[in-house]
């Protein structure tokens, strides 16, 4: 289902969390209409980076500390995803979760397969963000003030100078006119570093940036990473 204008009724919901500008403005409109979200699940690679993002445990770990939220881990490999998933979905219900929040915009594949494990699971599915435009979607995360840095570019679309820079006007302005602004295609992964509900904005510098040839299933690429760089306070 979309989101309700307001909920009626006692719920408690967790979010998909990739660490990126989409799941994080389907925070902000899920809070927004009355939908506590504490629980933030976000799905790894075994080894313990996020899947698409690549990003290390760490940095998710300190993001959703700043949002005053509960972090879950979920480690899964490509053979077992949909088990795990699925196993991770029930103990949300059992733990006394009543709904799932995903920052998807309008890809009816993703949906079709999410809404029946979350209906399985007695939970119910939300999509803040599902029908909007892409552009008014980039709009109001920029219009918001969620603060991102591009961490991960897809090299058959994007140039590796688009790699480790802010997702802001001027990024969208760059892009060229068949890359999606939300990076749906898998263009381009977002990190988010501060917005509204952090207590304070993370200190993050460069990271190390990497080089990636893509493997099956995926489409035949090369994928360059750069995740920030936590800063302490000796580096400030």
């Amino acid at each position: 289902m979309s989101i309700p204008e307001r909920m009626q009724t006692p719920s408690r919901a967790a979010i998909s969390w990739s660490a990126g500008k989409d799941s994080c403005l389907a925070l902000l409109r899920a809070r927004e209409a009355g939908l506590p979200v504490p629980t933030f699940v976000t799905m790894l690679d075994p080894g313990g980076a996020s899947k698409s993002h690549a990003l290390p445990s760490s940095l998710i770990a300190a993001q959703v500390d700043a949002l005053a939220g509960r972090w879950l881990p979920v480690e899964a490999a490509i053979d077992d995803y949909t088990t795990v998933f699925a196993g991770t979905l029930g103990k949300l219900r059992d733990d006394g979760h009543t709904h799932m929040v995903f920052g998807d915009i309008d890809l009816q594949a993703h949906r079709d397969w999410l809404e029946p494990q979350c209906v399985r699971a007695g939970l119910a599915p939300v999509f803040p963000l599902w029908g909007m435009s892409r552009d008014a979607v980039a709009a109001e995360v920029i219009d918001r003030g969620i603060r991102a840095r591009v961490v991960c570019v897809d090299t058959r679309w994007l140039d590796t100078s688009f790699c480790g820079v802010d997702y802001d006007a001027e990024f969208l302005a760059g892009l060229p006119d068949d890359v999606c602004p939300c990076g749906e295609g898998g263009e381009f992964h977002t990190f988010v570093w501060d917005a509204p509900g952090f207590d304070a904005p993370l200190a993050i510098g460069p990271g190390l940036r990497r080089t990636v040839a893509s493997t099956p299933p995926f489409a035949v690429t090369t994928l360059v990473f750069e995740a920030p760089r936590l800063l302490t306070l000796d580096d400030r």
